[in-house]
């Protein structure tokens, strides 16, 4: 291949290369919306709130004790809407929905079951606004990252210290690596990141759940 040759040939690529962007960050200006919903895992629940390891089987049978047990996750739920800023930028917001519920058991000292409860449940809703930033455009793949920090509305049947079956505390959510598969204008997203929300570091409602997530949506 002349020297020539090889002149034109990267001349084209680079004219391809800028229409491509072109053409990407057009796509980005025109459909501004982006709606979402997705399922996020419960791992810290599940790390945190499981079947008891131990049961006293050689106690006397006076002796009662309850203990939860059957635990059902019930994972996160939530939906966002983006609006695009600009084609790197975008701001919006999200509702995320997730529950434990257990059954509250009691038994005596041999461990047989003498008392059974089985509608014990915790929920958190959380609600913030979001920031993302998307560093890598192609028309089928997006990379970005996205920060929310807002509230978490816990509540169920357990109280707080003042009896009270519902509690506020802040909210933070950090998408750390987020990949977008695009087809025209539905697209489907996994993320890798983690919640946190808590009253105060006594009372902590989540840490680093919905380490991953995945979600369907449209922009528009």
């Amino acid at each position: 291949m002349t020297k020539k040759r090889k002149i034109y040939l990267v001349l084209l690529v680079l004219c391809l290369s800028l229409t491509a962007q072109a053409e990407t960050k057009w796509d980005y200006i025109t459909n501004r919306n982006e709606v979402r919903v997705g399922w996020g895992d419960q791992l810290f629940e599940t790390l945190m709130w499981h079947n008891p390891t131990y049961t006293y089987t050689t106690m006397p049978t006076s002796y009662q004790r309850t203990y939860h047990e059957n635990y059902r996750y019930h994972q996160h739920l939530w939906a966002e809407y983006q609006w695009r800023f600009k084609h790197w930028l975008s701001f919006g917001g999200m509702m995320d929905m997730s529950e434990v519920g257990w059954d509250d058991i009691t038994r005596n000292g041999a461990g047989m079951e003498i008392g059974r409860n089985n509608n014990r449940y915790f929920y958190n809703i959380v609600i913030m606004p979001t920031v993302r930033f998307t560093y890598y455009h192609h028309p089928n793949v997006n990379f970005y990252s996205s920060l929310g920090v807002g509230m978490d509305i816990n509540g169920g049947t357990e109280t707080n210290a003042k009896g009270r079956h519902t509690d506020v505390g802040a909210a933070i959510n950090i998408t750390v690596f987020g990949v977008s598969a695009n087809y025209q204008r539905w697209f489907a997203t996994m993320d890798f990141g983690g919640m946190t929300a808590l009253k105060n570091t006594n009372t902590i409602y989540m840490a680093l759940s919905r380490m991953i997530n995945v979600s369907v949506g449209a922009r528009f």
